[in-house]
């Protein structure tokens, strides 16, 4: 068994890009309120490593909200071509100003523009509403580059548990635990 959560998930994200159809990067991320009140979405993971798993939104919006009372959330990667999901909890802290710039500035110019735009989450009175404001933002940045909007931002989950399941015939499946113990990590089995 590897004893490196982190490599264990560059090999299958790999298997994932060449195999998965759509968007191998996509994953759900759970979030709560400080309450506890559960909810879920669909994001792109933008950048992983040692250091956890980043993706960005606005900071404005229910899951900023939510990050912002509840530090801890939880990312599903399903690569249902490969019959393979990875499960990642733990705490999350916003990336830096200079990270946050750096990925906005490779993002293309018209979701540069939306950022700018979207009052995320909020309610809308009408899609021509947000076009209109679509058409005001691209007015105001015709010429040059688009700065990162202030509430637009990354998060990066930092893993305390990673969970590794593969599809095994009659639900016998395989599922691998590694817990952050310390510095590094201990593994085990779970039952299917």
């Amino acid at each position: 068994m590897a004893d490196d959560p982190f490599a264990l998930f560059d090999a299958w994200y790999a298997d994932a890009k060449a195999a998965e159809i759509n968007d191998p990067d996509a994953m759900a991320l759970a979030t709560a309120t400080a309450t506890g009140a559960p909810s879920v979405r669909m994001v792109l993971l933008k950048g992983h490593g040692p250091d956890g798993f980043v993706f960005y939104t606005n900071a404005d919006s229910r899951k900023g909200g939510e990050l912002a009372a509840n530090g801890q959330a939880s990312l599903l990667f399903h690569w249902k071509s490969l019959r393979r999901q990875v499960r990642i909890e733990g705490r999350v802290e916003e990336v830096s100003a200079e990270e946050a710039d750096a990925y906005f500035a490779t993002r293309g110019r018209d979701s540069q523009i939306g950022a700018h735009a979207s009052d995320q989450s909020r309610p809308m009175a009408s899609r021509g509403e947000f076009l209109a404001r679509v058409a005001k933002v691209a007015a105001r940045y015709l010429v040059g580059p688009v700065p990162r909007p202030d509430r637009w931002t990354g998060f990066r989950v930092m893993p305390q548990r990673m969970e590794f399941w593969t599809d095994r015939a009659h639900r016998l499946h395989e599922r691998r635990l590694f817990v952050r113990d310390g510095s590094g990590w201990t593994e085990g089995l779970l039952y299917p």
